[in-house]
């Protein structure tokens, strides 16, 4: 396996859809796939998706194919799926709580310890069983527990001062659906997900198929 440091965010970013392609199969009780034939499913050349997986070691042999299951589970232990996550979601509006939802019902390792809000309408407010907190409490409340994931969904006004707060309660990874680019120290994992870039993305290919 090359050295992850050397592995391109292109490659990383292929992987959890690859993974969702093999789920998909073992469904469908297929159990060995070549890379001509996950090429035509998922529109990637079959040398890409050799040269990708070769970045990670040898998965498949040639004219054997993949084992599906075994990619499955060998991928989902490159990307960290194999362990339990707690997370925190800051800012409880609509997003706040649509994220709440998709990961009560993912069910892959990623739980929702607590939720935190500043405004009085929300603070109280249950939602699968995690009542949304004070925001003033949540350095207290990151003293008292390991937290993995902070999720920030607040304005973008907000957004930077949440992310240190995050980062003096020593999370790992922040997962940022503020419109704006926030900073945090090199030993935090950022993911920015921007929807309106992605938004912004499909109306471009729109424009242009035309």
């Amino acid at each position: 396996m090359k050295d992850h440091e050397k592995i391109s965010s292109a490659v990383i970013k292929r992987l959890p859809r690859y993974r969702r392609y093999l789920e998909d199969l073992l469904k469908k009780n297929v159990d060995r796939i070549s890379s001509s034939e996950l090429s035509i499913q998922m529109g990637y050349t079959a040398s890409q998706i050799r040269q990708d997986l070769n970045n990670f070691g040898g998965f498949g042999q040639q004219g054997y194919g993949y084992n599906i299951k075994e990619l499955y589970n060998q991928i989902g232990i490159i990307l960290g799926l194999n362990q339990e996550y707690k997370m925190i979601i800051v800012g409880s509006g609509n997003l706040g709580q649509a994220i709440a939802n998709y990961t009560h019902y993912y069910k892959e390792g990623f739980k929702v310890c607590a939720m935190f809000d500043i405004n009085p309408r929300l603070i109280g407010l249950v939602i699968n069983d995690i009542e949304v907190m004070d925001y003033n409490l949540i350095s207290e409340f990151l003293k008292a527990n390991n937290v993995d994931i902070g999720i920030i969904c607040t304005n973008k006004d907000s957004a930077q001062e949440v992310a240190d707060k995050l980062s003096e309660g020593n999370v790992s990874g922040i997962w940022n659906f503020a419109p704006m680019d926030i900073a945090v120290r090199e030993d935090i994992a950022l993911e920015n997900a921007h929807l309106s870039d992605s938004l912004h993305s499909l109306t471009y290919h729109m424009l242009h198929k035309k």
